[in-house]
């Protein structure tokens, strides 16, 4: 038997404002919603391969994101990491670090925070 990462899910203050984010910036497709005792579920995927992100909003809401130290980073793969991070940018978010062609790896990477400031670092894979 194999084993796959199948989603993680992150709480969210606003979960309209985080789909949003995701669908229309970041290129996520939004496959479902659910309802569950005191919290509101979003489901968001790939249109093709990767594992799901799930959000979470409770319904009491209005309290802020702790983040704490256990979750450092996500990862996205985009197919152009300099017009994701643009666009991100040009819809008043904030980067971290630009789009950046690495020798190490072949890759570019952006970084950039979601709407509650979550870090998310933008993965431009290329042929080596």
């Amino acid at each position: 038997m194999s084993t796959t990462v199948g989603q993680y899910c992150i709480y969210v203050s606003d979960i309209e404002a985080s789909i949003r984010f995701y669908t229309d910036l970041i290129g996520l497709v939004l496959q479902g919603r659910t309802e569950i005792e005191g919290v509101h579920e979003a489901h968001l995927a790939a249109d093709a391969g990767g594992g799901r992100l799930q959000l979470a909003q409770r319904y009491e809401g209005g309290k802020p994101i702790e983040h704490g130290f256990a979750l450092w980073k996500t990862y996205m793969n985009v197919d152009d990491c300099a017009a994701v991070h643009d666009r991100v940018v040009a819809a008043g978010f904030v980067s971290t670090m630009a789009p950046t062609r690495l020798d190490r790896w072949p890759v570019t990477v952006a970084f950039v925070e979601d709407p509650d400031g979550y870090t998310i670092e933008l993965i431009e894979r290329h042929d080596p």
